[in-house]
Formats: structure tokens, C-alpha cells, sequence
């Protein structure tokens, strides 16, 4: 068995979250949020239904070192709110360039975490890019809003498959330059 090496991320702190590096106890609440429709089909890679073990096989990845991708949890406790309100990733592609990609729970729509969670990871730019990119399906405005509030900027449209949806469907694209 080969044993990967667990890589601690920085945490980055607002006023309501943290966003801190996943854990293995988040399981339970990533498989609720994730086996939710809404959420799947408002992503490219969580299938609906969530097969077993996928929430699981998730947090060994997050955990592992090595990969092109960081997750970070968006943790409420700071605000008296859950531990896992969503999830938010800056998968890396070349030349100082990453993807930022995240969803929030069901419940936790329309109260600003997903605008608090992409402007901070924003602001802290912890892979030291020069720019970063996102996409949002163009039947989810409210994920749009959500990057350009955070300074985003329409670069136009695309196409992206979703694994729930079992089809591409239309994306508005996203850059963000920084420093």
C-alpha cells in the first residue's frame, strides 16, 4: 500500500469563515450536501446520485499531496454556523494560472458565502498566481454574480460537461488578473 503524504494548506480567515484545509470527519456532511441535486448539477464532476463512496474517495484526494488541485472547506463555527457550509478549489493550470471552482449547501444560499469565500481566496492568492479563471452554467446567475463581485471579469461563452446532468450545457467563462 503506498501512503500519501498529508499536505497541511493555510487557513484564511473573514469575518464569518474559515477556510481551512478538509478533514476527514467533513465525510458525512460532504456526502448530504453533495448527494443534493442542486448542488451536483450546479458543478462539472459530483454525479447525482452520489454512488457510494465518492464523498469519501473526495476527502483522500483533498488530503493528498502532489495533486493539481487545493480545497479548502468554507467553515462557518466563526459565525455559530456549521463546519462545512461548502467548498471552494484552485486547481492549478500553467503559467501562473489556476481555476477556482466551489459550491455552497442548499441551505446556506443567498447569505453571501460563496462571495465571502471567492473574495478572500482572492485576496490571498495562496498559489501566488497572476491570474485566475472560473466558469458558472448560464442557468445559475447567482454563481456568476458571485465572481464578479469578487472582480471577475466575462471573458464569454463556453460549453462544459456536468457528470450529474449527463450532458455539456452552457458556461459563461471568468478572469480574474491579479497583482
Amino acid at each position: 500500500m503506498i501512503l500519501e503524504k498529508l499536505v497541511p494548506r493555510a487557513e484564511i480567515a473573514t469575518d464569518r469563515l474559515t477556510l481551512r484545509p478538509v478533514r476527514r470527519s467533513d465525510v458525512g456532511l460532504f456526502a448530504l450536501y453533495a448527494g443534493d441535486k442542486r448542488v451536483a448539477e450546479a458543478t462539472q464532476g459530483i454525479p447525482h446520485p452520489l454512488p457510494p463512496g465518492t464523498a469519501e474517495a473526495f476527502v483522500a484526494r483533498a488530503m493528498a499531496s502532489g495533486g493539481d488541485e487545493d480545497i479548502w472547506v468554507m467553515d462557518g463555527t466563526r459565525a455559530a454556523l456549521p463546519e462545512v457550509l461548502g467548498v471552494i478549489s484552485l486547481k492549478k493550470m500553467d503559467r501562473g494560472q489556476s481555476e477556482v471552482a466551489f459550491w455552497v449547501a442548499p441551505a446556506f444560499w443567498n447569505h453571501g458565502i460563496a462571495s465571502e469565500a471567492v473574495g478572500a481566496l482572492v485576496a490571498a492568492n495562496p498559489q501566488g498566481n497572476c491570474t485566475l479563471f472560473a466558469e458558472a452554467f448560464q442557468d445559475n446567475p447567482g454563481s456568476a454574480r458571485v465572481l464578479t463581485n469578487a472582480g471577475f471579469q466575462y471573458l464569454g461563452d463556453a460549453e462544459s460537461f456536468s457528470v450529474a446532468r449527463g450532458t455539456t450545457a452552457p458556461t459563461w467563462t471568468y478572469i480574474r488578473k491579479l497583482g
